[in-house]
């Protein structure tokens, strides 16, 4: 409280005195009790009102013992289960918490940790996942500038996130206290598995695996990958005290399109502790890319021959050459190749009006080119009966698909009728036409999209022969060929907007989140930020359906699934307002990571503890871990000063004080006849 301060609550207390005084004292002609007593409410009052409007500031001080905090951290993870470790982690974590020299001391706080971290929760041992490194930074931000130390009950086996060994910061000791068995046992483990999530029907696919062994003796050991109860590869693998860790690299057939499910299995005549680390599922969707293709022509040339064997070396093509009269139903194909059309192919241009196949026009002297005007809006035709020869120029700045320059220029020339060719619509040229090495300002091979339609349209004939010259340049035809098939992949490739797209995998590991996203578009294609998306989820095996609800993200809506047993599921996501609906499904592979160890990871917490300062303790060493504890000079209470200041005209007794007083003296001059 200031001199200020001080110096008017006296004057306050004066004034209050001496208007008290006149009214009740001063002019009286009778100076009894009465009077007296009056006048002290009088005073009480004014001297209350006068204090609330100085409002004194009043100072207190206390103080307060702060204890260094002991967090005890528990992995909480399947891991300490398997172990056989969870009734004796229960034992030692209330057995922490409840030592009275350890709470004299210190300020013991549980903490658990799988996948996430929670504070004061009772472990289950039922976390999927083991993220220490992510307990540690949640540490970190708890108890931000202070120096303590940390028991932690693990297994020292981590699923997720960086290596913890150099997550803790350096005012903090840790005390790791090992669960499970140190004994090293023998045991063989598949540690990974390395392959792509995708492979093309009738290739195929590399698959490498990792296998590995603990133990002391020399070891003889089956590897195998089958699928259902079939064997696809089986070799023999040996294992030395030098060579504890080997790669096997196998190649295996795409022959059915859709999720392939796989396992990998190392087996020995040793007996283990642990098996379930011998065996890895795995999975690869295999996807059917094949094209039908149909090269129509009702004239004979070379070049439908180089077509068909360019394009049929993509195992995925299958190329039929036809007539214009031939053609039986367009729905069996999905590219046209288009050559040199003349009035024949007329009703053929009317059917795919309807079926609006992708089309690659090959133009030369054969061609009704008032037939191509009419049936097409990509280049405009006003050809002469002259011949000329075009030869190739490469438009570097094409961009609708990579492809390189495989000597273009050089190729011999193609035969076109002269005239003029001009682009209608907004077309992308990939080679421009040369006569006798001047640039003409013509296309020779132009590529276009229009919303869902794809075309492309090469201006003369001959092209067998750039085959050849490529072969006699390269000593192969795979430049040309890949030249071809990126023309056909291109074509074949339509990309046909939907208003609901869903973004998922085909299938998870057991133990992960399996997180799916999801996008609503309106008529106009606009992000709908208001859509209400909902998934019915339907286990094949049991049958049981769940419903779940999308939330609403960042131009997306999301879901995330967890705690789906392996197996195949089902799904439908439904916009609930257009009724628009999603179906597809995908399957959970049988893998608990956790499952996978047989010892803790007696290394790393060894690391950890010398890193900090700390001492690995077991558990039949807990009081000698109390003990140290107890005893650490490292760790004192620290005694604060709490200043708390509070201004008067919050103190409510103030308030009540004027109120009585006011009351009893209006009382008692009612009482004694005064009013």
């Amino acid at each position: 409280m200031t001199t200020t301060t001080v110096f008017l609550l006296i004057v306050a207390a004066f004034v209050a005195f001496i208007l008290s005084f006149y009214q009740y004292l001063f002019k009286a002609k009778k100076k009894g009790k009465l009077q007296f007593f009056l006048a002290f409410l009088r005073f009480t009052t004014y001297f209350s009102i006068f204090l609330l409007l100085i409002n004194p500031i009043i100072t207190r001080k206390d103080f307060e013992t702060v204890k260094t905090p002991l967090p005890v951290l528990v992995d909480n993870s399947l891991s300490i289960k398997e172990l056989e470790q969870d009734s004796l982690s229960k034992k030692l974590y209330t057995k922490l918490l409840d030592d009275s020299k350890l709470n004299e001391k210190y300020d013991i706080q549980l903490f658990s940790f799988d996948e996430d971290f929670e504070s004061g929760k009772t472990p289950d041992f039922k976390g999927t996942q083991t993220h220490i490194d992510q307990a540690v930074q949640n540490l970190k931000q708890l108890y931000r500038g202070s120096s303590y130390p940390v028991v932690m009950l693990t297994d020292g086996n981590q699923t997720l996130g960086n290596d913890y060994v150099y997550s803790f910061s350096q005012n903090t000791k840790v005390y790791p206290l090992v669960l499970g068995d140190t004994i090293l046992y023998p045991d063989l483990k598949i540690n990974q598995v390395n392959v792509n999530k995708y492979a093309l029907l009738k290739n195929k696919f590399p698959v490498e695996v990792f296998v590995q062994y603990r133990g002391n003796k020399p070891l003889d050991a089956v590897f195998s990958i089958s699928q259902g109860s079939s064997v696809l590869h089986k070799q023999n693998i040996s294992f030395t005290n030098q060579k504890k860790s080997q790669t096997v690299t196998v190649l295996l057939s795409a022959d059915q399109v859709g999720v392939q499910t796989y396992k990998a299995t190392i087996t020995s005549a040793e007996q283990e502790k642990n098996k379930y680390n011998n065996t890895k599922n795995f999975a690869v969707e295999v996807i059917d890319q094949r094209s039908e293709v149909a090269i129509i022509a009702s004239v004979n040339h070379p070049d439908l021959g180089a077509l068909k064997r360019s394009i049929e070396t993509n195992k995925q093509r299958n190329v039929t050459i036809l007539k214009p009269s031939e053609v039986k139903s367009l729905q069996d194909y999905n590219v046209l190749i288009l050559y040199q059309p003349d009035i024949t192919f007329k009703q053929l241009l009317e059917q795919n009006k309807v079926a609006e196949l992708n089309t690659f026009t090959i133009t030369g002297l054969s061609t009704d080119f008032n037939l191509l005007n009419k049936y097409q809006e990509q280049l405009n035709f006003r050809m002469t009966s002259q011949r000329e020869d075009y030869s190739a120029s490469f438009n570097s700045m094409f961009n609708l698909f990579s492809l390189d320059d495989i000597g273009f220029e050089k190729f011999p020339p193609l035969q076109h009728p002269f005239g003029t060719i001009t682009l209608k619509s907004n077309a992308n040229t990939l080679l421009g036409a040369r006569t006798q090495n001047v640039d003409t300002g013509s296309p020779l091979m132009v590529f276009a999209e229009e919303g869902t339609s794809r075309t492309a349209f090469l201006l003369g004939e001959d092209i067998w022969k750039w085959r050849v010259e490529d072969r006699l340049n390269n000593d192969s035809f795979e430049s040309f060929d890949v030249f071809i098939d990126k023309t056909i992949q291109f074509l074949a490739s339509n990309s046909r907007r939907k208003s609901l797209v869903v973004n998922h995998e085909s299938f998870y590991n057991s133990g992960e989140i399996i997180s799916m996203t999801a996008q609503y578009f309106n008529k106009n294609y606009e992000f709908d930020e208001n859509a209400n998306l909902s998934i019915q989820l339907k286990n094949s095996i049991t049958k049981t359906t769940k419903s779940y609800d999308f939330l609403k993200g960042n131009n997306e809506y999301r879901l995330n699934l967890d705690g789906l047993k392996a197996g195949k599921y089902t799904f439908t996501v439904k916009e609930n307002s257009s009724n628009t609906s999603y179906s597809n499904s995908f399957e959970v592979l049988d893998f608990e990571i956790e499952k996978q160890f047989v010892n803790p990871d007696l290394t790393r917490l060894r690391q950890v503890a010398e890193k900090t300062d700390g001492v690995v303790y077991y558990p039949n060493q807990l009081d000698k871990l109390i003990d140290s504890l107890v005893k650490k000079e490292d760790y004192k209470a620290i005694q604060k000063e709490i200043t708390q200041k509070s201004p008067l005209i919050d103190w409510i007794w103030l308030l009540v004080i004027l109120v009585t007083t006011l009351a009893m003296e209006w009382f008692t001059r009612k009482y004694n006849g005064l009013l």
